[in-house]
């Protein structure tokens, strides 16, 4: 039984795409990807970091320079992992970008390049693979990042990010319920704060960072913040024949905060 239960988590040839592959989340999604046997693709915008990444992986890593920022774009990034014959199993939607500001003080252009970022990219990168995934005609598993934030306002500045992120939710869904008829499952992971370059500073041991600290724990039952690696498991899951019957769902990985 335990050996059963082992394959259900297995990705062994399995082809898998990782957009945002320099970032925190990106890289420990592709870290995670590679350990479970799947064939992993990264991309970024960053040449030098995803050479790094590639370097720390070691095997079959192929690097896809460049953002989804257009349907050009996306359709290289996604033509990339769905090369040489493997096709493409596994997406994992994890580029994006945060601003934080009052909604008085912020600028249109900072809101507009949170929108494009976050949700015009990403649904870019989905319609992409959804395309590839159809003409194959053996299902898949895209997975979307969004956030508690795009559920709950506690926090002062995220009318964009929050508001983005929202957005990632709807995707999901509206994805889970065209393609569903072809056994592709779209669902987001919504994580609490992470350790990453944006949130740097509130793990630092400043009074600010304490302060800021403080606040968002209060409302944590689990009592710290996260980091990359605690999103593994969950993606796994949502990679594996293990979720085959889930689709459409936003799943909260947060210490309990939206419990809360």
């Amino acid at each position: 039984m335990n050996e059963d239960i082992n394959k259900l988590f297995d990705l062994s040839g399995k082809s898998a795409l990782v957009s945002g592959a320099t970032g925190a989340l990106g890289s420990a999604a592709a870290k995670a990807l590679a350990a479970a046997g799947a064939y992993v693709t990264i991309a970024g915008g960053n040449e030098e970091k995803l050479a790094e990444l590639q370097k720390s992986l070691g095997g079959d890593v192929t690097i896809a320079t460049g953002r989804p920022s257009d349907e050009e774009a996306a359709s290289r990034v996604v033509a990339t992992a769905a090369s040489n014959g493997r096709g493409l199993d596994i997406v994992v939607a994890a580029s994006g970008t945060a601003a934080v500001k009052p909604a008085i003080e912020m600028d249109v252009a900072t809101w507009d390049n949170v929108m494009d970022a976050n949700v015009r990219q990403t649904w870019l990168l989905c319609r992409a693979a959804g395309k590839v995934m159809i003409e194959q005609g053996r299902g898949g598993a895209i997975i979307p990042i969004s956030s508690v934030r795009a559920r709950f306002a506690t926090a002062a500045g995220t009318s964009a990010y929050g508001t983005s992120k929202a957005a990632i939710d709807m995707i999901t869904r509206s994805l889970a319920t065209e393609w569903g008829p072809h056994n592709i499952r779209v669902n987001a992971i919504a994580p609490t704060v992470f350790r990453s370059e944006l949130t740097a500073w509130l793990f630092e041991d400043t009074e600010r960072a304490r302060v800021a600290r403080k606040e968002v724990l209060s409302r944590i039952p689990l009592g710290r913040l996260a980091e990359a690696e605690d999103f593994a498991g969950i993606l796994i899951f949502l990679s594996s024949s293990a979720s085959a019957i889930m689709t459409g769902q936003i799943i909260n990985v947060d210490g309990g905060f939206s419990a809360n």
